[in-house]
């Protein structure tokens, strides 16, 4: 990358996390509790459709050091095609993003919206909300969302590599949206969880996409 290109970049990236932040904290006083209630007193997580949209990321996690694997086997014989660059790309980014995500749910400790695994605590279910810096767990591991930061580490990849193709545009959005609403509507996670998961899945997949010099 040229000097120039990475500090647009690099103030793009700035300007991301200053919004990120801003709407992180007007979820977190005024709209986090408030929806978590909502779905909870609607049983909205009853809805198997929400639960079933949950299951892809962690799954393409896992299919991702397989494709990696064939696709640097595929590089032997001919150079990438732009779709085949892109795929290696995004399954790379997809799996820097999560690491990114575990390293800053250690440092967040946010309790969950309700009690899923290991009688955590949680706000429906205990009461417990906020914040909880440098306390590491999974019980505490709410913020950022790591199923939004895989989805965006994965979607942003092919948004930048396409940017013209408005077909991989559609499908992109039509996959990604339904995933990161099943979020909240399962209580998994917060609003703010989820915009902050997507936007760190989201800063990856850009530096992962402009050193890969797919834009």
């Amino acid at each position: 990358m040229r000097e120039d290109d990475y500090c647009k970049l690099l103030r793009r990236t700035l300007i991301a996390i200053g919004v990120g932040v801003l709407a992180v904290l007007v979820c977190y006083f005024w709209v986090d509790r408030p929806v978590a209630f909502f779905v909870y007193r609607h049983h909205i997580n009853t809805v198997r459709v929400f639960r079933w949209l949950t299951y892809p990321p962690p799954e393409v996690q896992n299919w991702s050091a397989l494709v990696l694997t064939i696709l640097v086997i595929r590089r032997a014989w001919a150079p990438f095609s732009l779709w085949q660059k892109a795929l290696l790309v995004a399954c790379l980014s997809l799996i820097v993003a999560d690491d990114f995500r575990i390293s800053l749910g250690d440092v967040f400790g946010r309790y969950w919206p309700e009690t899923w695994t290991h009688d955590n605590p949680s706000l429906i279910g205990t009461g417990a909300y906020g914040f909880h810096p440098f306390q590491r767990g999974d019980d505490i591991g709410s913020f950022p969302s790591g199923h939004a930061c895989r989805i965006l580490a994965v979607a942003t990849v092919w948004l930048i590599a396409m940017p013209h193709n408005r077909k991989v545009q559609l499908v992109v959005i039509v996959l990604c949206a339904p995933m990161l609403v099943s979020l909240v509507a399962m209580n998994y996670h917060f609003v703010s969880d989820v915009i902050a998961g997507s936007v760190l899945g989201g800063i990856v997949a850009a530096y992962a996409a402009h050193l890969a010099r797919i834009t």
